[in-house]
């Protein structure tokens, strides 16, 4: 990645000459075959037979557009130096990328690839062995859409309106531990992930283990459902929310593209919102470590041993380190068993290095605890005094039980005090159901195309959809044990279907597409003193309408942007 900058300019610095701002599901979990599935050859692009016209001009164009281009300030969907169309409560496309001509879409997908390419927008190659372990080798573009997509300004400005309410939640739930073990108590009996995490939360209740200062780094899912025109919340990650350093970056692309070709397709490039997920992580993570107030500790990344999304990861360390001069150090739960010590005093140390804040992107699965040394690195950083983002009550908080539990009537109400605040939450909430609801389960089994199915997991691929969904509640119904508290039924979302051209190892493929935008908030605070809350950037994914499953690491989706109408 440092090889295509000039030795004399920093990464940090590069964020500001093109206006770079680096931005939940979920780091990685291994690599599924992707979702577009294509029998004609007529839908996709290969790169194999490019034009000598365009290996010879895209560098020129790149140059020109680099020199050219303007990025305004986009505040919760207020453009600063522009009006808006009016707002519309759908989502209309502006054009139709499959109306594009062949030779301009090869011409924009390859000046795609060659911006992927010199800007770090990239992944571990599924194809190479050692692309989870070695920096730079394996390295393959991200999958992405080549154009955004048209999302209403109205609903882009209320998602992140609610984003610092929904920060303030999940600290205020995390403070009440009897909830917590109440809520997940009847889950704990059949889940055996769920299980160890209360376990070690229990541990901390016993030990009066208070957790000073609080870090959550955050990110709520949407999508918006057509029938009704409402935005409405799939989840709230509370741990190991991926894509801030990436999405960023997506979004850097399709302006450059915008602008480029500006004249073909009749689009604003100041249309995209500017995204600084990065840049308000990395704070929030520099200010953190500044409350522990020990100079020389580091940020320890928790990381799985194989990790091809690491590049969105080195790109968070790498602002930590330019900009705010915070170094960081990458330890897996088993090398943290292995070189992990607590000293008397709260203090962690992990291969002598003293540890001022854990952040975590990895233990938010059962594969990532092969065994009990995970387990017993994950009980070592909660008992440390470390900052740890986040907390084993902040991971508990977004479990999806918890999720159901605080849509219940009156539930938002004990932890949140402003009257209006809980009726911007609630107005986000989809239907969320447990299976102890006999009517539900009854209407579910004769309409489970309306439903999902959802355990305690993160990550993608986990879910339970149509013909699925009645076959495992009739057999929950039939075994009569308590298996059913695993999951949560929930409301099917139905987002308009739109065309979108999406670009995976080198080939564009037109299709059908749904999206999914996740806002990051970032949220801070000592004791009484609340430091930072506040939205920080977004998260866009688009996967192919046939596709149930939206995790871009799991291979469902692709990374995109919104352009606001």
């Amino acid at each position: 990645m440092g090889a295509a900058y000039s030795s004399a300019t920093s990464a940090a610095s590069l964020y500001s000459s093109y206006c770079i701002c680096f931005s939940p599901s979920s780091s990685p979990t291994k690599s599924k075959a992707p979702a577009f599935s294509h029998k004609s050859t007529s839908n996709f692009v290969s790169f194999n037979s490019t034009t000598n016209f365009l290996q010879t001009t895209h560098l020129k164009k790149l140059a020109k557009t680099a020199a050219g281009q303007h990025s305004l300030s986009f505040k919760c969907g207020r453009v600063e130096g522009m009006e808006l169309q009016k707002e519309e409560a759908s989502v209309k496309p502006v054009f139709d990328p499959h109306n594009i001509e062949p030779e301009l879409l090869q011409e924009i997908s390859y000046d795609a690839l060659v911006w992927c390419s010199l800007h770090g927008l990239v992944v571990g190659d599924r194809n190479s062995q050692r692309s989870g372990k070695v920096p730079g080798v394996g390295m393959v573009h991200a999958p992405v859409s080549l154009l955004p997509m048209s999302f209403p300004s109205s609903h882009w400005k209320q998602a992140c309106e609610v984003a610092p309410i929904f920060n303030e939640l999940v600290d205020r739930v995390s403070l009440d531990g009897k909830f917590l073990q109440e809520s997940l108590s009847r889950t704990k009996k059949v889940d055996a992930f769920t299980s160890r995490l209360l376990d070690i939360h229990s541990k901390m209740l016993e030990m009066n283990k208070k957790e000073d200062i609080r870090l959550g780094l955050h990110r709520s899912d949407y999508m918006l459902d057509e029938q009704t025109k409402l935005l409405l919340q799939i989840e709230l990650n509370t741990i190991s929310s991926s894509f801030p350093g990436l999405s960023c970056l997506v979004s850097e692309l399709h302006r450059m593209l915008l602008h480029q070709f500006r004249e073909q397709l009749s689009l604003d490039p100041q249309r995209i919102p500017k995204n600084d997920a990065v840049n308000g992580f990395a704070e929030a993570l520099a200010k953190a470590w500044s409350e522990y107030n020990n100079p020389r500790a580091v940020i320890m990344v928790v990381v799985q041993p194989e990790e091809r999304n690491m590049y969105d990861q080195h790109w968070l360390s790498t602002v930590l380190k330019e900009r705010h001069h915070v170094r960081t150090i990458r330890k897996t739960l088993a090398e943290i068993n292995a070189g992990g010590e607590l000293l008397p005093d709260g203090k962690l140390l992990v291969a002598g290095e003293a540890v001022a804040v854990i952040y975590f992107r990895a233990g938010y699965t059962p594969t990532d605890y092969p065994s009990e040394l995970e387990w017993r690195a994950r009980l070592l950083m909660e008992q440390s005094s470390a900052i740890k983002c986040p907390s084993i009550s902040y991971h508990l908080a977004g479990t999806k039980k918890i999720q159901q539990e605080l849509a219940k009537p009156n539930v938002l109400e004990r932890f949140l005090d402003n009257k209006d605040d809980v009726a911007k939450v609630r107005r986000c909430f989809a239907g969320l159901w447990s299976l102890d609801d006999s009517k539900i389960i009854k209407d579910a089994i004769e309409r489970p195309e309306l439903y999902v199915m959802k355990p305690q997991r993160e990550g993608g691929g986990n879910n339970i959809y149509d013909d699925d969904v009645k076959e495992n509640l009739l057999r929950l119904q039939q075994s009569g044990n308590e298996e059913e508290a695993a999951y949560i039924l929930m409301q099917r979302i139905f987002p308009a279907v739109s065309p979108a051209v999406l670009l995976r190892d080198g080939i564009t493929y037109k299709d059908q597409s749904v999206s999914e935008l996740g806002v990051y908030g970032a949220y801070l605070r000592n004791k009484t003193n609340v430091i930072i809350n506040d939205h920080c950037g977004y998260l866009m994914r688009t996967k192919v309408s046939s596709s149930n499953e939206g995790g871009v690491a799991a291979g469902f989706a692709v990374l995109d942007s919104i352009y606001l109408v």
